[in-house]
């Protein structure tokens, strides 16, 4: 028992370091609201102290009532325990005079924003006072042996050239101390066509990227669009991956006893929170506690979720004032997108993998999508980019010192899913969208075609819509799941259907078998279709059947995926060696699509050009696309057999499998996986 209260120097130091920012922030709160007087500072000290007390002695008592309610009732007693803590330590404190509950809403306001702003000037981080109070039940001898943890931590779109300049420009200081001092490593691998979230997510979790051709497409099996980031959807991919990796012999990565947290895909962990395969109303509220119940902890998010909407119509502002190119218009979702990921969701998913680390789960992956949202809307390496990475970063450090002092000797693995490509959209190239550059074309030579086209939509709203789903009411959630199915248009007789995905556009017939027709019957059905695309500005190659061959046709020549012959120009010069074995893979997929579409790749810039409203770009090849990244520790070694030496003078490991099989491999090192 006298473990509980042993307290070392740098605890004490940790812990007066959050009780001044606190009693500073009461301090001022007390002379902008009129209801709340002090005699001395003092007692705003001391009632600092009543609320991280407070906050030891009540959490605990919380945790069985939020194991059997669900999230959104664990934020509303969270939320009352905070007011009630605050409350008491307003009243019961001698020397301070708290004297309407009016007043009492205003402090905590008030409080949380100075708090905020506080902690932002002095870079005090209370996150190791945070992870003391967390493990203080289990009080452990130093010369302890804990058993092994894996902890992967995916930042969605850094690209290997992005992760080098992070690290001379002092954005990822984080890694670059890890690199520098010699615990982790670096280097970078391929990612394959397509270069999604969703196909690099069931590589990692589950060893297979087959049948997943893009972000979205047309699927014969269902005769509709699949979209990875809506849920039914997510759990039909999860399900195929599954059962593919089962046919191999394979388990997912988190199969034992593992944790996801805001991926896409669950790997089959027993513990999944805010995953988009698995998402559904209700379910226990006890992970969301630590987010919910500490003081000052969810009003802070909110206020910063406030201020990344200010910062983002002031840097949008900017962009227009300094006439910055490429940019796109910034509004409408992605506003509040750009607000919820960089603070909300930050803040809850960094709780959620703090409480599973505490818990001591044997594998937790974790996803953020900051820095991938605003690149996509905002470029590359703009200044709002590289603060959403710095953010990240930041992150990183929180949850190592986290892993230091949990159960298990958790080992840090960083990894990317893809990269990210800059450049001007196809519509700011032409003035004219893909979808009606199609219908343009289809109508050419003939009576009206429908085209039916998904809608691009936001990547981060699925994510969004999972948080809705997980606290809202069962009704509430069932509304969401079906606003999807209403925005899906219907494919009509005789139409093509369009799915893009960055830089990438997927043609299906949905009245051929498998929607599929080959080139020779797009000649005899629409022969102004194909010459036409080739023709279009921004259009770099469109690859299709012909007969038994796979064929990738350019403005001034041809290629045979199979044979390799060339005829004229190759279309597949500007992106890389490795480009071809890509094409021809994702190409012989069942669910592959009539047309694969693919922008230009400009050779000075490496620009690519989205066939959706977006500045930075992923899903195809080029440009950084394809250039993911992997930091892993020091001792654990690549296995020189995964290397693909294909190309002379290159050994990445290429496709998210192999990372796959590299983590296992490492898992099996250290005894996580026999």
């Amino acid at each position: 028992m006298r473990a509980w209260f042993v307290l070392s120097a740098r605890d004490a130091r940790d812990l007066l370091l959050s009780l001044l920012p606190t009693a500073f922030a009461l301090w001022i709160s007390a002379h902008l609201v009129t209801g709340v007087q002090y005699e001395s500072p003092f007692w705003l000290l001391a009632s600092a102290a009543v609320l991280a007390v407070g906050d030891l002695l009540v959490r605990p008592l919380l945790g069985p009532l939020s194991a059997l309610v669900g999230p959104l009732a664990t934020v509303v007693v969270g939320v009352a325990v905070q007011l009630l803590l605050l409350h008491t330590a307003l009243t019961a404190v001698p020397g301070l005079d708290l004297r309407s509950l009016n007043a009492l809403w205003q402090v905590y306001l008030w409080t949380g924003l100075v708090g905020v702003a506080v902690r932002w000037l002095v870079g005090s981080n209370d996150s190791r006072w945070v992870v003391r109070g967390l493990l203080r039940h289990r009080p452990r001898d130093p010369g302890t042996t804990r058993p092994p943890g894996l902890l992967v931590v995916q930042v969605d779109g850094l690209s290997m050239p992005l992760l080098q300049f992070g690290l001379h420009s002092g954005t990822l200081t984080t890694i670059a101390r890890w690199l520098r001092q010699g615990t982790h490593l670096a280097e970078g691998w391929r990612a394959q066509l397509p270069s999604t979230t969703p196909a690099s997510q069931a590589g990692f979790l589950h060893g297979t990227t087959e049948e997943i051709p893009a972000f979205r497409w047309w699927d014969p099996e269902l005769r509709r669009v699949l979209v990875a980031n809506r849920p039914a959807d997510a759990a039909v991919i999860e399900r195929r991956a599954v059962e593919a990796a089962r046919a191999a012999g394979r388990r997912g990565l988190l199969a034992d006893d593992g944790a996801s947290i805001g991926n896409l895909f669950a790997g089959e962990a027993g513990h999944a929170h805010l995953v988009v395969s698995t998402s559904r109303a209700g379910g226990s509220g006890r992970p969301y506690l630590r987010y919910v119940a500490r003081p000052f902890v969810l009003v802070r998010s909110l206020i910063l979720t406030l201020g990344e909407i200010v910062k983002e119509f002031y840097q949008g502002w900017q962009q227009r004032v300094r006439r910055i190119e490429p940019r796109i218009p910034r509004r409408g979702w992605y506003v509040l997108l750009r607000a919820l990921t960089n603070a909300l969701l930050r803040d809850l998913n960094v709780a959620l993998v703090a409480q599973e680390l505490a818990d001591g789960r044997a594998v937790v992956f974790v996803d953020f999508l900051d820095y991938d949202e605003v690149a996509h809307h905002a470029g590359v390496a703009r200044p709002e980019s590289l603060d959403a990475l710095a953010g990240i970063d930041r992150v990183l450090q929180t949850l190592a010192d986290v892993a230091a002092v949990a159960p298990r000797d958790y080992r840090v693995v960083v990894v990317s899913d893809h990269g990210q490509a800059q450049g001007p959209t196809f519509a700011q190239l032409g003035g004219r969208s893909f979808k009606d550059v199609v219908a343009d074309l289809l109508d050419a030579e003939g009576p009206t075609h429908p085209v039916v086209a998904t809608a691009a939509g936001e990547e981060m709203r699925g994510r969004v819509d999972v948080l809705v789903r997980e606290f809202a009411p069962h009704a509430r959630s069932e509304r969401v799941s079906a606003r999807h199915e209403e925005e899906e248009p219907a494919a009509g007789r005789d139409a093509v259907v369009v799915a893009t995905s960055g830089c990438t556009a997927l043609l299906s017939v949905p009245d051929a078998p498998s929607g599929r027709i080959d080139l020779t019957e797009f000649d005899r059905r629409w022969p102004a279709l194909v010459p036409g695309l080739l023709a279009t500005r921004g259009v770099g190659f469109v690859a299709g059947h012909r007969g038994d061959e796979v064929v990738v046709l350019g403005a001034q020549g041809e290629r045979d995926l199979v044979s390799g012959r060339v005829r004229g120009a190759d279309p597949l010069e500007a992106v890389g060696p490795r480009a071809a074995t890509d094409l021809l893979r994702v190409m012989r997929f069942g669910n592959a699509p009539a047309l694969f579409v693919h922008s230009t790749v400009e050779a000075v810039t490496g620009e690519v050009h989205a066939f959706e409203e977006q500045v930075g770009s992923h899903g195809g090849l080029g440009g950084g696309q394809n250039e993911a990244v992997l930091v892993h520790p020091a001792e654990w070694k690549v296995d020189e057999e995964l290397r693909d030496r294909s190309v002379p003078g290159e050994a990445p490991l290429v496709g998210a499998a192999t990372v796959h099989e590299q983590l296992v491999r490492w898992m099996q090192q250290v005894g996580l996986r026999s």
